[in-house]
């Protein structure tokens, strides 16, 4: 792996807090992703299922987590089954883990080859009376193809049709909300990683530059500090393309008077950063370009503010919605009239502002996290408001990584990263 190694502590403290959620007498299966094919024999990079790595740390393809508190064999309470390695597969592909490596990693003690999952695991499923089965229940998910849970899950329904099940997303979403001392470090690292990219660009972006050469920029920053680069598909749009949510094409010429719309981040470590910025062609904010890019930076920062343990998420989004129709009605967007005769399921401000202010971050980009239940210390969200204005072909939005802490204001991850617009320009300019 290019990340330094990380405390097993940390996936050790994470199986206990699983663990002491389930059931008496119950199983829990955590499978790795598959490895998807791209036609004849080649296969795109393998990324790791983030509950698996959550939980145990293993960022290897084929290998499967069992979790048993209740076995009779105390050695079968916590298992990792692992492809076998060989002498031959490390000449083609790399060693893989050996028993002693898996450990060490894991701290999981127990360690067999794959080759003895279904004896061991019909031998164990005779003790249990119920199997967590570990289905996508994220609120944003789009899932299109069967994968390796979804294939282990009909064979144990139709192998098993006696035994109860649960599902372990409810756990997950509890446990892995708020964010472990260690896994905040990480996150760091990668925001670090991603002001690294972004400091890098401000003096290169010039107009007649293409996005995609930003976008070179950003990931040989993100490589040369041990990250395998973005955490999603990256979004550099410039002119127009800015107001396009997920315009991700970047394949647009950057021209004089355009703002450039940057929502990025580095991966470190499997854990995600996630971070925009909108600057200027040019070099120079206009003095439109000021008076809107103000407004989302006052929206970001009060907003940031109001995230604190016992605040529920909704009534975030309404507040921060309410901060948004005055700065609107202030850059002359929209009137007192438009909020006073709004639609309450579509507000005035939704027309320029059309997305969430705030989602949870962690492993994953759009990570695990209650949203009806109230806040909690050791959440990490994002903050990104953003006010996109089509027919000004200009859209701005402004986006930080923060935690939220037991008392006082969110801690900022990207506390850093150049935001004001002064200093923006400074180092836009300073070649």
């Amino acid at each position: 792996m290019r990340y330094h190694p990380i405390n097993n502590k940390l996936f050790i403290r994470n199986r206990a807090n699983f663990t002491a959620q389930m059931k008496p007498k119950s199983i829990a299966i955590f499978n790795s992703n598959d490895t998807f094919t791209t036609g004849a024999d080649s296969t795109l990079p393998f990324e790791q299922h983030s509950d698996i790595l959550y939980l145990s740390g293993a960022d290897q393809e084929e290998s499967i987590l069992l979790l048993f508190p209740d076995a009779l064999n105390e050695n079968h309470r916590e298992i990792l089954f692992l492809t076998e390695t060989s002498e031959l597969i490390a000449i083609w592909y790399g060693a893989k883990y050996s028993k002693e490596e898996a450990t060490k990693v894991s701290g999981v003690k127990t360690i067999y080859w794959l080759s003895e999952f279904k004896k061991i695991f019909f031998d164990l499923m005779t003790e249990a009376e119920t199997i967590y089965f570990n289905t996508n229940e994220h609120y944003r998910q789009s899932v299109e193809l069967e994968n390796r849970e979804d294939r282990f899950i009909k064979k144990c329904k139709s192998d098993f049709p006696a035994h109860r099940w649960e599902k372990s997303n409810q756990i997950l979403q509890e446990i892995r909300g708020a964010k472990e001392p260690e896994e905040v470090e990480i996150i760091q690292t990668a925001c670090n990683i991603t002001e690294k990219g972004f400091r890098r660009i401000l003096p290169f972006v010039k107009p007649g530059i293409m996005e995609f050469e930003i976008e070179a920029e950003f990931m040989h920053e993100f490589l040369r500090n041990r990250s395998k680069g973005f955490a999603y598909t990256p979004i550099i749009g410039s002119g127009y393309s800015a107001c396009v949510l997920h315009y991700i094409e970047n394949n647009k010429e950057c021209k004089n008077g355009d703002m450039l719309l940057l929502d990025v981040g580095a991966e470190y470590a499997n854990y995600s950063s996630d971070m925009t910025r909108t600057i200027p062609v040019n070099g120079r904010f206009s003095d439109r370009q000021k008076a809107v890019y103000s407004a989302v930076l006052r929206v970001k920062n009060s907003a940031t503010k109001m995230l604190a343990p016992g605040v529920l998420w909704a009534e975030y989004q309404k507040e921060v919605g309410k901060m948004m129709s005055s700065e609107l009605i202030g850059l002359g967007l929209i009137d007192k009239n438009d909020v006073k005769n709004e639609n309450p399921d579509w507000p005035a401000y939704k027309k320029y502002f059309m997305h969430g202010t705030s989602h949870h971050m962690g492993l994953d980009t759009h990570d695990y996290g209650a949203l009806k239940t109230p806040m909690k210390a050791g959440m990490v969200f994002t903050v990104e408001p953003g006010i996109y204005i089509p027919e000004e072909k200009m859209g701005i939005r402004i986006e930080d990584d923060v935690v939220v802490q037991k008392t006082g204001e969110p801690f900022n991850l990207m506390r850093n990263i150049p935001i004001e617009i002064e200093e923006i320009e400074d180092l836009m300019n300073s070649k």
